[in-house]
């Protein structure tokens, strides 16, 4: 667990041991399903509340789920059978976020908002987006909320503070019409999470017993695993937060326990670099503002693991 704020189990600050982080997962699976090997497949995946295990488990692969957050595993384990779902720390800061603009921004009362998330064209979307949405009272209340020194930066650990961007307000809001731009909203399960901490009417629970659940660091998993035992795995953001020697353990056992020819996907919430958003452009979540897929070679992994 060394160098690793994860292993914490807290996303905000305060004392106490770990909490139940993520209610729900804001990450699209689409992106796996389309880079990874066919079906069968051996792939490893962050359980976190246990939404992209279930769909890989659905479509065939055989798959394993870690997380080093005791409380949050046992809540996957949950879902996996078939439980509801459960707000975490994350869902908590969405609801009083969402609760705030709609108390001052009529655009954004649910009633509203939930017909803006029944459109399914994505060119009528942007346009809803730009004329009803985005207004300059929600650009000053994301100021206010997500700016340096605002409320989310306030409320974070100091570890992951620093990986949100720093006028995430500005970063999330083109992330916000890339998406509803490009993707029809009705069938945008990650958006409707986002915005109205629903999901689309008629979604199914995302109950898969076939999933294997391990607690543990990632990293150690990975180190302990056969060599070249998974055809592909599945990191979520595990490298926002941690220094470069947890990077460096990472590659290490990533070039240990992914084939050669397997694959890695890796997502950050920070801003792109030179070699763009990679599939974040085509994820149909908000948050992210890269996504690497990453085919490893025979004798060493792309470098672009890192960062």
């Amino acid at each position: 667990m060394n160098g690793t704020p994860w292993a914490h189990g807290r996303l905000l600050g305060g004392l106490g041991g770990p909490r139940l982080l993520f209610g729900r997962m804001y990450e699209d699976w689409g992106v796996e399903l389309a880079a990874f090997p066919p079906p069968d497949a051996r792939v490893l995946c962050i359980a976190s509340a246990g939404d992209t295990a279930a769909a890989l488990c659905a479509a065939g692969y055989d798959v394993t789920a870690v997380d080093l957050n005791p409380v949050q595993l046992a809540y996957a384990r949950r879902r996996l059978a078939g439980a509801q779902t459960e707000e975490g720390s994350a869902e908590a800061v969405m609801r009083l976020g969402r609760a705030t603009a709609a108390s001052l921004l009529p655009a954004w009362r649910q009633e509203r908002l939930r017909e803006f998330l029944t459109l399914d064209e994505p060119a009528q979307q942007a346009r809803r987006w730009r004329a009803e949405l985005d207004t300059p009272g929600l650009r000053r209340l994301m100021r206010l909320a997500l700016r340096p020194g605002g409320a989310l930066a306030v409320a974070l650990r100091p570890s992951f503070a620093g990986v949100v961007p720093a006028r995430f307000d500005e970063v999330l809001r083109r992330r916000l019409e890339r998406t509803v731009s490009t993707h029809p909203n009705a069938h945008n399960p990650w958006l409707w999470r986002l915005l109205a901490g629903a999901e689309p009417p008629g979604t199914p629970a995302p109950g898969a017993a076939g999933v294997r659940l391990v607690e543990g660091d990632v990293v150690g998993v990975l180190e302990q695993a056969p060599r070249g035992g998974y055809d592909a795995v599945t990191l979520s953001n595990v490298l926002d937060g941690p220094g470069p020697e947890f990077a460096r353990r990472l590659r290490a056992a990533v070039r240990h326990a992914v084939r050669p020819g397997g694959v890695v996907v890796l997502r950050s919430a920070r801003e792109p670099g030179p070699e763009g958003p990679g599939w974040a452009a085509q994820d149909r979540s908000v948050l992210w503002g890269v996504v690497r897929v990453v085919r490893l070679g025979g004798a060493a992994p792309d470098r672009r693991i890192a960062p």
